[in-house]
């Protein structure tokens, strides 16, 4: 586990999660400039890590797991403290939370009672989360840039969250109930081979 954590891509990953308090903080003190500034970074961050993962052939199990961890826990802080800040409004955050916070019990639910063990992303979902990496620096540059081409692509980005968060959610729900039927088809034609 220490190896793993040693690798360069994984230490990129360590890097966006040290990055967390410190975008917080900058949003808190109205710092936008700083908060966009951190927020690319840690985005370039995120492209390098699976640049050298695959480079270097670094890929670990560790960052399997942590790689999407920093992502997603770096979103979701933006989404929150901008709602504070009143740059993004609630409801938009609380539907993207809500998608996220579903899923997560659902599939760790399966994945407990061993129902199911592997949950591919979508299409909806990858495009779900570009839309949301996208709206966080548009809605910072807003506040610092109260030009109009800001301020469309601020609200455009925004509704184009609200619909894919919508979606994406939707299809995710539908394509796990075909997929828990399809298994259940599955074990009812082993379970009538073996009885026969």
């Amino acid at each position: 586990m220490l190896r793993q954590l040693k690798s360069a891509p994984n230490l990129l990953t360590l890097l966006r999660l040290i990055f967390v308090p410190f975008v917080v903080v900058a949003i808190q003190q109205q710092k936008y400039a700083w908060a966009l500034g951190i927020f690319v970074v840690a985005g370039i961050t995120d492209l390098l890590d699976g640049l050298l993962a695959r480079v270097l052939k670094q890929k670990t199990t560790l960052g399997q797991y942590l790689d999407p961890i920093a992502d997603k826990l770096l979103l979701s802080t933006m989404f929150l403290m901008l709602s504070i800040a009143h740059i993004i409004r609630w409801p938009v955050t609380i539907l993207v939370f809500s998608r996220d916070i579903i899923i997560l019990i659902v599939c760790t639910l399966l994945y407990a009672t061993g129902t199911m063990r592997v949950f591919r992303p979508t299409w909806f979902g990858k495009a779900n989360t570009a839309v949301q990496i996208l709206s966080v620096p548009l809605a910072l540059i807003y506040q610092i840039n109260f030009s109009n081409w800001a301020r469309l692509g601020k609200r455009w980005s925004i509704y184009a969250t609200v619909a894919l968060t919508t979606i994406s959610g939707v299809h995710y729900v539908l394509r796990l109930a075909l997929d828990l039927r399809a298994a259940g088809n599955k074990t009812d034609s082993n379970d009538a081979a073996s009885s026969s």
